[in-house]
């Protein structure tokens, strides 16, 4: 699928505004998949369709979590976390991509989770860092994505649940499990 399409595909399912996060993920995706050595076409595909949910109503989000049993725990962490695993569900069976890579990337693009792959790991990011975002934290993390996308994405879970801890806000689990994941990893390599 190309850009122009995908973006048509999508924009409909945007306010105004998120199209113009959306156009600013997808810039920040190519832009690390390209410092990476990543399949560009798919950062850029999955930072499209990243929050083709978003804006579905949110009963409906969680009786498709419910019926095709996309993960119950989702329900119980925040309707913030919904769009991803059903926007996942819903490119592959609206949209029709089929590519496991690019579904997983947009599934885990709210949560990030253990192990994330380089392309899990740039939607992750790029949804945090693009340019549109201003928020305390976000220029460290901006900046650490220049150097190290592992630390990067450590710094975006650590403010992530820092927020969340301030406002007395549940965690997802695979939040914290891929933060730890990361933190190891990171350190073992002598950082």
């Amino acid at each position: 699928m190309e850009r122009v399409q995908a973006l048509e595909i999508v924009k409909p399912h945007l306010t105004e505004h998120r199209y113009t996060h959306t156009i600013g993920v997808m810039e920040t995706a190519i832009h690390l998949a390209k410092k990476e050595g990543i399949d560009e076409r798919q950062s850029e595909i999955a930072s499209i369709f990243h929050d083709y949910a978003k804006f579905r109503p949110k009963e409906e989000m969680r009786q498709l979590i419910k019926e095709k049993k996309l993960g119950d725990d989702f329900l119980h962490y925040g309707d913030e976390l919904l769009h991803a695993p059903c926007g996942a569900y819903w490119v592959e069976h609206e949209v029709g991509i089929k590519d496991s890579e690019i579904l997983s990337a947009i599934r885990y693009h709210t949560t990030g989770k253990p192990n994330m792959n380089t392309l899990e790991k740039i939607v992750f990011l790029a949804d945090y860092i693009e340019p549109g975002r201003q928020f305390p934290g976000v220029e460290e993390v901006r900046e650490a994505a220049t150097q190290d996308l592992d630390y990067a994405c450590i710094l975006s879970l650590r403010n992530t649940m820092t927020f969340l801890m301030k406002k007395n806000q549940l965690i997802y689990p695979d939040s914290l499990a891929a933060y730890n994941q990361l933190l190891f990893e990171w350190k073992r390599k002598g950082r």
